[in-house]
Formats: structure tokens, sequence, C-alpha cells
């Protein structure tokens, strides 16, 4: 199961044909006609219908490669359609790798301190991103999780998984700034590299388990990811059945539809499904 990306972030990538528009006109259409798939509960559907909204906006920032929307957009369709619905590594490697390089260029449209943020030291990498205001959220949550789905294609590589601390770096920074921003999903990132490895192996299980409680908490209990995830990367790496089982069926037995979550959590069931199938031989 990939963790890396969830419908929501859907949100801006689709129907950006909204660009022939102009001025307020864009953004009110921009806003609400991504809510037809966010709150799609077939996922065979989506999963068929999105290749071509990976070519429209492939298309689209061909035209217009400064505009940081469209990126922004371009970043999150590749690395959730990467992350959901691409079997093939190789082939996943290669479209989070899109994703990642339309997110860097995203940073860089939105503030030119933002541009090649590889070159820079950690230290410095940690201190621009501590200088960072709520109005850089959305750009640092998308960098964020495209280069989280990166690593999580690209984990035989070591030069990745150095990077790993620098995803911390902006996931924390968007929790201080706006922890409830979609749907508080920073701290389920943070949840998850938190549960990496065992606490022998230097992992932090209790700070990941009480991140994985605020994103359940910030979501009011409805984002049901955040509890698959909990279930998954927590519950099985402490090897606590009981809150395995409870969680996942939590997620069963909720209503999946959600204004905005509905896809998500339709996934999170089918995924929940298969993690109890399988507890009996992972216990």
């Amino acid at each position: 199961m990939q963790w890396r990306y969830t419908p929501s972030f859907l949100l801006s990538a689709c129907l950006v044909v909204a660009l022939g528009l102009q001025g307020c006109a864009l953004t009110r259409v921009g806003d609400k006609l991504p809510y037809g798939i966010l709150n799609n509960n077939d996922l065979q559907l989506v999963q068929e219908g999105l290749p071509t909204y990976l070519l429209l906006v492939d298309g689209l920032i061909e035209n217009w490669p400064e505009s940081e929307s469209l990126l922004s957009s371009g970043a999150d369709l590749y690395g959730a359609y990467a992350g959901l619905f691409v079997s093939d590594p190789e082939r996943a490697r290669k479209l989070s790798a899109k994703s990642l390089d339309y997110a860097f260029r995203a940073a860089c449209a939105h503030d030119d301190d933002y541009c090649d943020l590889r070159a820079l030291s950690v230290p410095e990498f940690e201190a621009l991103v501590a200088d960072a205001d709520k109005g850089d959220v959305p750009v640092l949550f998308t960098l964020g999780s495209a280069w989280a789905g990166y690593i999580q294609q690209n984990t035989g590589d070591w030069n990745a998984i150095a990077e790993l601390g620098r995803v911390k770096a902006l996931m924390k920074q968007v929790v201080a700034l706006d922890e409830g921003y979609k749907f508080g999903q920073a701290h389920m990132y943070l949840g998850v590299l938190d549960s990496i490895l065992p606490a022998s192996l230097g992992g932090k299980p209790e700070q990941a388990r009480q991140q994985f409680e605020q994103a359940v908490a910030l979501s009011d209990g409805k984002n049901l990811l955040a509890k698959v995830l909990y279930a998954q990367k927590y519950a099985r790496l402490v090897f606590d059945r009981d809150l395995h089982d409870r969680l996942l069926n939590e997620v069963l037995a909720a209503d999946p539809d959600v204004d905005g979550l509905t896809l998500q959590n339709t996934y999170a069931q089918q995924q929940a499904k298969q993690l109890l199938a399988g507890a009996d031989e992972y216990f």
C-alpha cells in the first residue's frame, strides 16, 4: 500500500481548463469543479479517467511554464496517480519524479528563495523553511508530499532516503503554521515518518502514535485513511493487534461519504479490508 498520496491531493489538480477564464472567475471555478472527483466513490472510474488529466496538465504547463497553480496541480496529480494506481515500480518511479519536478518548479514560482532547494545544506534548508509564513503552507505541503512520494518510490536509493529529514522539516512547518490544513494530513505524514523504524533502531513510535491521533482528531474522525495508516504503520510496528483491528473495523463501519474525502475514504476502506484479511498471518 502506498502511503504518500491520497485522493485529496486532486483538489487543485483537476479540471484546470479553467485557465481559459480570468480573474475571480478562474478561482471560483477551480475551487469547485474538482469536488466532482473528490466526492466520487468509484475508484476504477477515477483510475481510468486520470490519465486524461495528466496529459491535459502537461499541455497547460507547456503554455504557462511558470504558473505556480498549474505546477502545483501537476505535482499533486502525478503523485496521486503514481501513489494510488500504478503497481509497476519503474513506472511509479518515473511518475513520482515528474511530480517532484513540478513541485520544485511550483516552489520556485512561488518564491525565488525556494529555487534550487536541493543545493542548500540541511541547516540552510531548515532555516529557510522555518522562516515561512501561513501563505506558504500550500506550496510547502505540495512539495513535502511530492518529495515523500518520490522517496517512497526510491527506497533503494540512499541519496533519496537521505532527504527524508527535509520532508519532515516541511511537514513540521505546515503543522506549526496551519495544522488543520487538508484535514490535518501533515500530521499523518509525520506519523508515517516517525514509524518507519522500531524504537530499537531509532524510530519514534510514540511520536508516531501522537501524530496519527492528532490527524484523526483534526478531521473529527472523518479522514478514514488516517486510521488505516495508524493501524498499518503504528499498530503493526508495535504488534498491538487490539488497536489494529479496532481502528480498521471503525473504518469499515464508517460512512465514507464526506465532502472532499469520499474518494479517499473509499480507498481507505478498501485497504482496511486487505489489512484485516492478512492480520492473522501478520500477528
